[in-house]
């Protein structure tokens, strides 16, 4: 006699459709515009970001909607073609920690014992340690550069995608569903494929969106620092950087790249928060 294992609704796939409600679609909408100028910058600023365009210190305008900075560049220009290099880098990041920090912790909470103990001790000590001082670290080590501070933002989210990986897959683990699916002859790699691994990454995934957002407030205060992308590269962080020495008579070089980073950054916060509601119910 075959056993029929079914999943609990409760802990089933999300809703995507209910995060298109009015609450979550301008967040998303957000995301998709900062994603776009990402992919394709010259698509809305077909100027040079680092050609003189117009003249220094110029205030936004219709001509130069962001104004322009000390040297005569579009701000606008350079803050749409900086998402290449901010949101790609943060991108990276979370690829980083999502890929290691699941797979440490998918491995501890699925394996359990003396393997689980180290793996999760390790774990805590990445974890004692500040976000900020460990990127630094890294990126000393490897080197300044927008890829260099990608990875060392990605290192610093190992731990927290591990330890929610972990707790996850051990609550799944546990089960009656998991149980009955064993019971059904079912083999450890199998079970865990088909069973204990779709039903505990959602909350993964809400992190994951969060952390795109903590990954960009991270690489733009590397870049703010100067650990980040050179000049003249246009990087949000480098930008807000360079205006902060004309914050008294020129507003806009630090308020508005400042504003774009906000907005984004909130945007993946709602969408997270979005996810993890529509885990939950």
């Amino acid at each position: 006699m075959t056993l029929a294992v079914s999943v609990p609704r409760g802990l089933a796939r999300i809703d995507w459709r209910a995060l298109l409600r009015p609450g979550t679609l301008i967040p998303i909408l957000v995301i998709l515009a900062a994603l776009a100028w990402a992919l394709a910058p010259g698509l809305f600023a077909p100027g040079s970001p680092t050609e003189s365009s117009g003249v220094a210190l110029q205030a936004p305008s219709a001509a130069h909607i962001f104004g322009t900075d000390a040297t005569g560049r579009d701000l606008y220009t350079r803050v749409v073609h900086g998402a290449s290099q901010s949101i790609t880098a943060a991108v990276v990041a979370v690829a980083v920690g999502l890929i290691a920090g699941t797979a440490i912790g998918v491995t501890a909470g699925a394996v359990g014992g003396a393997l689980e103990e180290i793996l999760m001790r390790v774990v805590d000590v990445l974890l004692a340690i500040p976000a900020l001082l460990l990127s630094l670290s890294v990126v000393i080590l490897l080197g300044f550069g927008t890829t260099n501070a990608a990875i060392a933002v990605g290192v610093t989210s190992i731990a927290v995608f591990a330890r929610l990986a972990r707790s996850q897959v051990v609550s799944v683990r546990a089960t009656e569903f998991v149980e009955a699916a064993y019971g059904s002859g079912g083999t450890f790699v199998g079970v865990l494929w088909r069973h204990i691994l779709p039903n505990s990454l959602t909350p993964v995934i809400a992190l994951a969106a969060l952390q795109l957002g903590s990954a960009i407030l991270q690489i733009s205060t590397l870049g703010f620092l100067g650990y980040g992308a050179p000049p003249p590269t246009p990087e949000w962080g480098l930008l807000i950087a360079e205006g902060r020495s004309y914050v008294a008579t020129a507003w806009w070089l630090t308020v508005l790249p400042g504003a774009v980073v906000a907005l984004v950054v909130l945007a993946t916060n709602r969408l997270s928060q979005a996810i993890g509601r529509e885990d939950r119910a």
